[in-house]
């Protein structure tokens, strides 16, 4: 007994080890001759914010078509076990699933298995579940209900137009519950598909369209049709067996400002797979989904989209409507959002679209997304930048974090202006 309990800590310590030595060397810069000033600004903003205590822990990336301009690791990814972060840390997240999921659905647009415009339900029976809630009374408990005028369709779906919330961006969502004993209901519906955008579950839908149509689990789906060609090793809804010493343990932002660190658990594995927000992946991984992007659907000669439906994808898809931002529903999963200007979030086929240049930072026409946990990234086809910043902090929209991730875009842009 006393054997193991010495074998089992001289491997933690070599965890710590190795885990320390990775951390020391994760800034990266392709050569001396794109000047040091650059690279180390990059640096500052991810080291100031582990040192004023704005993140515990935190990985970033920027890549080009050709590869990687800047990856660095700050911070632990266990502050009470004093684990440091590593450049391959797994990290929760969330709603950046919904990208991965787009991209499954468009190849079976391609493929002709799937039409954009019809009924999202002749493919996925179940959504003729789907009710509009004309009136609600949370408070009472009553409601009216009837069935949508419009179908829902896949582009609905994609575009978060099909009237589906989330707990967290509507009232009525959250606080909604079904008394019919002889249906199940799906939703409900906040609005008319197509009639306005609302950030909910719909991507959720889109992944169990995935399955139906493909026959296969999301799972099995991803990984032989996204993951495998992309080298995307570390991203799963599982965490593989011995990756979970590289996970990233959960802090929770306090009415302070501080950040309290969170019980470490090992993560649970799971037979369901949520195409709105279940994946497990690592700046790594995600920098090569960005890069492919930036080649215009094909990455070191795997192709996973035409260049047609990778311009399709990054155009607008909803008109005037407003996309990107919410008042919270619930403070303790979620802040307001308000990624851009007030009326300057668009949408494309799963991803959110600036119209104008943001002085310093992304260009009009850049796709980008987040997920729960305090995750971002952004994609530049325009000026061929893509970055990517990961935390593991609730609630989302966290202000500080969205402040580093701002600072880390702008100083990205300095450093691809030298390269």
């Amino acid at each position: 007994m006393l054997c193991r309990c010495f074998v089992a800590l001289i491997g933690m310590v070599l965890v710590i080890v190795v885990t320390a030595c990775e951390q020391s060397s994760t800034s990266e810069s392709p050569g001396l001759d794109i000047g040091r000033s650059a690279v180390e600004r990059v640096d500052d903003v991810l080291s100031g914010a582990v040192r004023r205590q704005e993140v515990l822990g935190v990985v970033a990336m920027a890549v080009d078509r050709d590869g990687v301009l800047y990856r660095a690791a700050r911070g632990t990814a266990d502050d009470i076990l004093d684990m440091p972060i590593r450049t391959d840390a797994i990290f929760r997240i969330a709603s950046m699933t919904k990208p991965v999921t787009s991209v499954a659905a468009m190849q079976l647009v391609e493929r002709g298995l799937v039409d954009l415009d019809a009924a999202a339900a002749d493919y996925l029976p179940v959504l003729r579940q789907a009710l509009l809630v004309d009136e609600f009374d949370a408070e009472n408990s009553t409601y009216a209900l009837r069935p949508p005028r419009t179908p829902i369709t896949l582009r609905h779906l994609l575009t978060h137009t099909a009237g589906f919330g989330y707990w967290f961006t509507s009232a009525t969502t959250r606080d909604f519950e079904s008394s019919l004993e002889d249906e199940e209901v799906i939703g409900p519906l906040l609005f008319e598909p197509g009639t306005d955008w609302l950030y909910g579950t719909s991507t959720d839908w889109v992944g169990r369209l995935v399955e139906e149509v493909s026959g296969q689990s999301l799972e099995d789906y991803f990984r032989e049709h996204i993951f495998d060609p992309l080298q995307m090793m570390d991203t799963s809804f599982n965490v593989q067996d011995g990756s979970w010493l590289r996970t990233v343990t959960v802090s929770r932002r306090q009415s302070s400002g501080g950040l309290v660190q969170q019980v470490r658990n090992n993560p649970v594995s799971v037979t369901e797979f949520s195409g709105g927000g279940g994946l497990w992946s690592t700046a790594i991984d995600y920098s090569r989904f960005m890069r492919m992007w930036l080649n215009d659907g094909e990455l070191d000669g795997a192709r996973i989209l035409s260049p047609e439906t990778i311009a399709m994808m990054g155009e607008n898809q909803i008109g005037s409507l407003n996309a990107g931002e919410w008042i919270s529903t619930a403070p303790e999963s979620s802040n307001d959002f308000h990624p851009l200007a007030l009326g300057k979030g668009r949408w494309g086929l799963g991803f959110l679209l600036n119209r104008d240049d943001q002085p310093g930072q992304r260009v009009a026409g850049s796709l980008a997304w987040a997920g729960l946990y305090n995750t971002y990234f952004w994609i530049d086809p325009t000026r061929d930048v893509a970055g990517v910043l990961l935390t593991q902090i609730l609630p989302f929209a966290d202000p500080q974090v969205l402040a580093v991730f701002a600072e880390f875009e702008q100083a990205v842009y300095v450093l691809a202006a030298e390269t």
